[in-house]
């Protein structure tokens, strides 16, 4: 039995663009690349009609530049579409007139080509910071999704009195954060929200940590990117061996998994999932 609210989301980014891959694929060279990127998402979003399921997308403004029609598909087949930011860099390597710059020109680009309105934002790497939440309620965002409170990782930022235990905390008069899911186990999290969590942890004990989140009577947010159904990626040399593992293991059995988890749960969108938890507040 379901009985928390569950979130479906996608980072729409493309595979050269991972900050795994950062060291070895300079930001000069993106315009060189191969894009697999719509191909991914043709994919999913079939998968996805198949099933029945409502995603939000957290779309990089980068990306919409240049795959408008892309972006226009995914707001016409029903998803939402948030923000993902403009071009990938991490918050905490932005100064605050360079971040209000970048979700700014993501925000605008996004609802240009989509004709939608955009309310939700969340920050590559979760690298969210406590002083980019005024910006981001500033420039007209609603919701952030980026807290991903779990055991130390070298990238994930924090907020102020956002711990494993939350869902969504109302940062701000009118602004929220809905947070990835955690296993909570004592007064740790343990990551249970996608990525490469997803790809390793056995798909039957994964499965069995959602409906435990979801028991609980919490929202479950999910979180997937297109270049994780996407084996036949080009393979990047000389990466350090922990990047080349959190970016490599199990792509060829991602499409699989995230066919079988669309199937096992009823997904709704980050807005509906924020909308039901402050009903039931």
């Amino acid at each position: 039995m379901q009985n928390g609210l569950a979130a479906m989301s996608i980072d729409v980014e493309d595979w050269f663009q991972v900050e795994n891959l950062r060291r070895a694929i300079p930001r000069e060279s993106w315009e060189s690349r191969t894009l697999r990127v719509e191909r991914n998402m043709d994919r999913m979003l079939e998968l996805m009609a198949e099933t029945g399921v409502s995603c939000t997308c957290f779309v990089l403004g980068w990306i919409a530049e240049r795959r408008p029609s892309l972006v226009a598909r995914i707001a016409d087949e029903g998803h939402e579409i948030a923000s993902h930011g403009y071009g990938h860099d991490l918050i905490g390597t932005l100064s605050p007139d360079a971040f209000r710059a970048d979700v700014e020109r993501s925000k605008r680009i996004l609802e240009d080509v989509s004709g939608v309105e955009v309310n939700g934002y969340r920050a590559p790497n979760f690298s969210i910071t406590d002083w980019s939440i005024p910006i981001l309620q500033d420039v007209g965002y609603t919701y952030d999704s980026s807290s991903f409170a779990t055991i130390a990782h070298d990238r994930y930022g924090r907020l102020t009195g956002v711990g494993p235990e939350a869902s969504v905390v109302e940062l701000r008069p009118g602004f929220h954060e809905i947070c990835v899911s955690t296993l909570n186990v004592g007064t740790r999290g343990v990551p249970w929200g996608g990525g490469a969590y997803f790809r390793l942890i056995p798909y039957r004990l994964f499965r069995w940590g959602v409906r435990r989140v979801l028991r609980s009577g919490r929202p479950y947010v999910f979180y997937i990117h297109p270049w994780e159904i996407d084996p036949q990626q080009p393979r990047v040399k000389n990466l350090p061996p922990t990047f080349r593992f959190r970016h490599y293991v199990g792509l060829g059995r991602a499409e699989k998994r995230l066919g079988s988890l669309f199937q096992d749960f009823r997904w709704s969108t980050m807005s509906q999932v924020l909308a039901g938890s402050l009903d039931a507040s």
